[in-house]
């Protein structure tokens, strides 16, 4: 694959941006994937970057992005100047598209496409959803708020959520509460001793992280 880094415009700023695609001759670029990262870090969070990487490689155009606001509104008008580049880029007929992120990303992620199949069927195919948060450590009355954009996601929305058993920033109850009321295809992938950073006691970071890529590669290649 190849790698470029990009600046999409947003409003009087520009967002940093790197472009993985596919450079296999036996890979067709129909779908499209954008990953962003949580309230803390940048687009070259490990997880990202190794999920971008691997994506690609099996024939996926991924589009990673910063965007350092804290206010989900903000993260979410971001996110959709980024979907407005991708879209317009002239070499790819694009016919799937998926959003994903990690945490406070994976928020935006969902709530621009619940935006955006209100404004047209079909404009998503799916979500990447790691290490959703819904409710800040100890305050679990916030998950009805968080969990609002999940819940009015069409039922042809195919949603993957990828989550620590240890996470303390997901209730195990109030959310397998909250998959039974979203009308989307749900796929959960919990990972066994993990944290919400996902990282598990006693295993490697990469042994991890390429159990998370295979189950993303299979949510998206479907």
């Amino acid at each position: 694959m190849d790698t470029e880094r990009v600046q999409v415009l947003f409003g009087t700023k520009c967002l940093e941006a790197t472009l993985c695609v596919p450079t296999s001759s036996g890979h067709k670029v129909t779908t499209a994937i954008i990953l962003t990262h949580g309230a803390g870090g940048d687009m070259n969070f490990s997880h990202l970057v190794s999920l971008a990487h691997s994506l690609a490689s099996k024939g996926f155009l991924c589009l990673r992005f910063t965007c350092k606001g804290l206010n989900l509104a903000y993260r979410v008008k971001a996110y959709r100047a980024v979907w407005h580049y991708l879209k317009s880029l002239p070499n790819w007929t694009i016919k799937n598209m998926f959003f994903g992120g990690r945490s406070m990303g994976c928020r935006a992620a969902a709530a621009l496409a619940k935006q955006l199949s209100d404004e047209s069927e079909g404009a998503v195919q799916g979500v990447v959803c790691l290490s959703f948060p819904l409710h800040p450590p100890g305050q679990t009355h916030a998950h009805q708020q968080r969990s609002e954009d999940l819940r009015r996601l069409p039922e042809n929305m195919a949603v993957l959520f990828v989550s620590g058993t240890e996470d303390n920033m997901c209730d195990r109850v109030l959310f397998d509460a909250t998959l039974k009321k979203m009308s989307a295809q749900v796929e959960v992938f919990w990972l066994s001793g993990g944290s919400h950073g996902l990282k598990v006691l006693g295993r490697s970071e990469e042994s991890v992280l390429e159990e998370v890529n295979s189950h993303s590669l299979e949510h998206c290649a479907n």
